[in-house]
């Protein structure tokens, strides 16, 4: 399982690694820096780097070569170590391991598809979509080897309730992405206000752009409040729920909160590279944080709730569990096994 959680964890730094130099090929216009070719750059799988924008892309397309290989990798010794406790069967990193591998495919493909249409908005916003929910299966597939919050997972408990309002700041975090990636490959929707917190619309941006960007805010502004008030709930139940997702909650809000910074700068200072490409980044770290509170509220709100010695025993129960009983299932439940 060990070497199944640092393939997990590798995969994690390098999906969002290709997912923050996709921005970078997105706001630097490099997208056709190889023309129309692919997966070959004017066919060279290492063509002379003369140009700025030509070397982007190549750097865009070997992380993505990477990505693949790692994430393979990681399906082929979850494979390996399907027989050990927690890795097979329902709840292990085998299953969305394998997932991966699929999704990986399928975005390579997609953005073969999306150079050989000189990168339709449609088709971009498609491929950083499908990346972001292959970001969401290495980042599950981390959490079921026992890592990035997944061993704290599996000892703890918590609500039903604070599963649902994470899986709803989930929605809201990939609805915000996608607009998001709209926003910035739309012409003119990312100048189309110019102003904050209210939009000035600028008067030389079409109108059906400027209510793109007036849609992404909008959303961004309910996943603010959302999480806000997910916050105050969790840390007002502190005592029943879960401390690894109220710690992911309070991640998630921060990231949330640095966003806000960093968009507000980025509008007043008429959209610097620099601050397109960490408001970007910044909105990979916000779907990652809350799809992992989403993932991680979910499995502990489906462990049992162990009974220890000496606790009143509810009415109609056949008294407290053994501490024998308790250990063993203390054990299953460490070893990520989906009861």
């Amino acid at each position: 399982m060990k070497a199944v959680r640092r393939l997990a964890i590798a995969a994690l730094v390098v999906a969002c690694t290709h997912l923050v130099f996709g921005a970078i090929v997105r706001i630097s216009g490099s997208g056709m820096g190889c023309g129309n070719n692919w997966p070959k750059c004017y066919g060279h799988w290492f063509p002379p780097f003369s140009r700025p924008d030509l070397i982007i892309e190549v750097c865009h397309r070997y992380l993505a070569s990477i990505l693949t290989l790692t994430v393979v990798s990681l399906a082929f010794v979850s494979y390996r170590h399907r027989h050990e406790a927690g890795v097979g069967g329902r709840g292990g990193p085998l299953r969305s391991a394998v997932g991966a591998v699929g999704v990986v495919f399928f975005a390579a493909a997609l953005g073969g598809l999306t150079v050989k249409m000189g990168n339709a908005p449609w088709a971009t916003v498609a491929h950083w979509l499908v990346a972001m929910a292959l970001l969401a299966m290495v980042a599950a597939t981390a959490v079921r080897a026992g890592t990035f919050g997944g061993a704290s997972a599996a000892v703890q408990h918590g609500s039903a309730r604070t599963a649902r309002s994470a899986r709803g700041a989930a929605i809201l975090a990939i609805f915000a992405v996608a607009m998001g990636g709209l926003t910035a490959k739309l012409p003119g929707a990312s100048v189309g206000c110019t102003t904050v917190p209210m939009c000035g619309p600028n008067p030389n941006v079409e109108r059906a752009f400027i209510y793109v960007q007036m849609i992404h805010r909008t959303i961004a502004v309910l996943l603010v409040l959302h999480l806000i008030a997910m916050v105050i709930l969790v840390h007002r139940r502190r005592a029943r729920e879960a401390p690894i997702v109220v710690r992911a909650a309070d991640i998630a809000l921060g990231l949330v909160f640095l966003q806000l910074a960093v968009a507000s700068s980025m509008i007043l200072l008429h959209l610097p590279p620099v601050l397109r490409s960490l408001h970007e980044a910044t909105g990979v770290g916000i779907w990652l944080g809350c799809f992992s509170l989403a993932y991680l509220a979910r499995r502990v709100s489906r462990n049992p709730v162990a009974m220890t010695v000496g606790e009143p025993v509810p009415v109609g129960s056949a008294g407290p569990l053994p501490a024998t009983s308790a250990h063993t299932m203390a054990v299953i439940v460490a070893r990520g096994a989906d009861l």
